[in-house]
């Protein structure tokens, strides 16, 4: 059974190797390993915000003895925008700007423009809690409140979990699909094309790319390689993809070049539960 770990390296390692390539178009350039510099001129095996805020829901839910305290998750997030915390070198870069402006203002953004995959990225480690549903929205509503966005996180968390007891991927996903017109192609997306799959910061394709990388491949390494090299937002997709296949696969599964190359492994093991 896999353990909040595995999925935790499994999105900080996709993080990591999407963060050269983000905002490239797909067709123009090949991911094959770990490197840095590229869009952020960071250091190979630097991850970005989505795993930073993975890792401050972590440490919340960690430091309230498996509670979800919004109050203390926000607060968390908080440190995290004004004071790097949760991010290597104290370094933030990457930062959408509903995200930024919900923490800033204390208050989840709720318009139809709202529906990054801000609260996505971050929403795994609610697997391996007993958040109900309606945690899981409340969330993903410290930053994205909409429908949309908090109803594509309970979808996640539910396939993550299913995930974890064997259950097959289609068969879960048909279980889960979200009952909003935005999802309505979610239980078949693992069979369409990859000119198809989008792959830009929109949360409902996020959630299809990153179902689709894990439907289409048989390892770690080839998941979140085709979740990087899908171009666009390159790092949330891998990371949300990481997840899922850091629970199929396990951290075990992912390249051990991969994990001695991932930076800031320290303040991944100080925040699991």
């Amino acid at each position: 059974m896999a353990v909040l770990a595995d999925a935790v390296y499994g999105a900080a390692v996709g993080d990591a190797l999407g963060v050269p390539f983000e905002f490239k178009r797909r067709g123009s350039f090949t991911c094959q390993d770990m490197v840095g510099h590229g869009s952020h001129l960071q250091a190979a095996g630097t991850w970005s915000d989505d795993t930073s805020l993975t890792l401050a829901t972590c440490d919340s839910i960690r430091a309230c003895n498996g509670r979800i305290d919004l109050a203390d998750m926000r607060s968390r997030f908080r440190d995290w925008l004004d004071f790097g915390y949760y991010a290597i070198d104290n370094h933030v870069f990457d930062v959408g700007s509903t995200t930024s402006e919900a923490i800033t203002n204390g208050e989840g953004r709720a318009g139809e423009r709202d529906n990054g995959n801000g609260s996505l990225m971050r929403i795994a480690p609610l697997a391996f809690t007993a958040a109900d549903d309606d945690s899981i929205r409340a969330v993903s509503a410290l930053t994205h409140a909409h429908p949309i966005s908090t109803e594509g996180c309970v979808a996640y968390v539910h396939i993550c979990r299913d995930l974890m007891a064997g259950v097959d991927l289609a068969s879960s996903i048909a279980v889960n699909k979200p009952g909003l017109p935005a999802y309505e192609r979610l239980d078949r997306v693992t069979s369409l094309a990859a000119d198809e799959i989008k792959s830009g910061g929109f949360v409902v394709s996020t959630l299809e790319a990153s179902l689709w990388c894990l439907a289409r491949t048989t390892s770690f390494k080839e998941c979140v390689l085709a979740a990087v090299n899908l171009g666009g937002d390159t790092d949330t997709t891998a990371c949300v993809a990481g997840a899922l296949a850091g629970i199929v696969y396990g951290k075990a599964g992912i390249p051990a070049g991969w994990v001695t190359n991932l930076r800031g492994k320290d303040i991944i093991e100080s925040c699991l539960f």
